[in-house]
């Protein structure tokens, strides 16, 4: 498939509800965060209750809307089109430490229960990496057998990313997610570990989602792995396309979803023909509320495939501000005129 094709949310025009469809389904609520995680204490969603059940809708408010449309063709795909086979009814998942104090690590990790795998957030703003390092060693110390992987979701520059694996790998990475923000210095990342012997991985993911040509990365050289998500892709198909044309293995992981965005990425999961990896799609557990009496979390080190409705007194109790609806809902009708009328 050209990469100009992959550049745009594979949705087919015809099956694009209508604006009324919309906004008629449409609910708007904001969620405490037990902890704050990029940035916010707060995660609003837009969440659509289609014919084929939930979708939602919840780039971050930062996003512009050409961004956004491929998150709405992700929750009009789980809302209105249905999820593609799936090949396996149990997903294993990671646990997610935020940059929290080294002191922290423990309640946050309580939280997700029996675990193989955790990630750790690193590279803060206003952070350094002594408190990367205490983060990533207490994590270890709570779990002396889990494979733990880094994300510095591009926060570190080449020289200061091979420094900082070189120290952090002391305890055993499984990879490292996204250590510098562009494709050319993940390649340079990856080359001088492998030099200096480093047994760390790259993988990437904004590299992946952001990027107009999301197989750039593979074809560059530049990963050993990727990581997807459902909603800045595209969708379920959009993804697995990806993930097919970079021929690389896959990390199935969220963007800080309700339990509904989750089943989206638990459909991802369950219908790539291989899963070698722990999925990032254990984050509910970072909310302090949910959509849902029966929320998607980690039991045992997985989740089983199941779906998931809304629930009408949880939307109404976390029910957006008017002015915050209101800015969720015009936003919807522009990211709608995008998917209805493409350049």
């Amino acid at each position: 498939m050209p990469a100009e094709a992959l550049s745009q949310p594979q949705n087919r025009l015809q099956d694009l509800p209508s604006l009324e469809q919309l906004l008629a389904s449409a609910h708007v609520v904001s969620l405490p965060m037990r902890v704050k995680f990029r940035g916010i204490t707060q995660r609003e969603a837009l969440l659509l209750d289609g014919p084929l059940g939930w979708g939602e809708f919840c780039p971050f408010p930062e996003y512009g809307d050409a961004e956004a449309s491929r998150w709405l063709a992700s929750a009009v795909e789980a809302s209105w089109q249905g999820f593609p086979p799936s090949l396996r009814s149990v997903i294993p998942v990671n646990a997610t430490v935020p940059a929290v104090t080294a002191d922290r690590v423990p309640e946050v990790l309580a939280r997700f229960g029996r675990v193989d795998a955790v990630k750790v957030k690193v590279a803060e703003p206003g952070q350094t990496l002594d408190d990367d390092a205490a983060r990533v060693a207490a994590v270890r110390s709570a779990l002396p057998d889990a494979a733990i992987r880094v994300d510095a979701n591009g926060g570190w520059d080449v020289d200061t990313a091979v420094k900082a694996l070189t120290r952090l790998s002391d305890v055993g990475l499984e990879y490292a997610e996204q250590p510098v923000p562009d494709i050319d210095g993940l390649a340079k990342v990856r080359r001088r570990l492998q030099d200096a012997g480093v047994p760390v991985l790259v993988a990437a993911d904004e590299s992946v989602r952001k990027e107009d040509d999301p197989v750039r990365v593979a074809r560059a050289g530049a990963a050993d792995l990727i990581v997807v998500k459902v909603a800045p892709l595209g969708g379920v198909r959009r993804a697995l396309e990806i993930v097919a044309q970079a021929g690389l293995p896959a990390v199935v992981s969220s963007a800080l979803d309700t339990s509904v965005g989750i089943r989206a990425g638990l459909a991802l999961a369950a219908a790539l023909p291989e899963l070698p990896y722990a999925c990032g799609l254990g984050t509910v557990s970072l909310l302090a509320a949910d959509v849902t009496r029966d929320p998607l979390v980690a039991d045992d080190g997985a989740i089983r495939l199941r779906d998931v409705a809304a629930d009408a007194g949880l939307l109404s109790e976390y029910a957006a501000s008017p002015d915050r609806r209101d800015w969720w809902l015009d936003r919807l009708r522009r990211v709608h005129a995008l998917l209805a009328n493409p350049a």
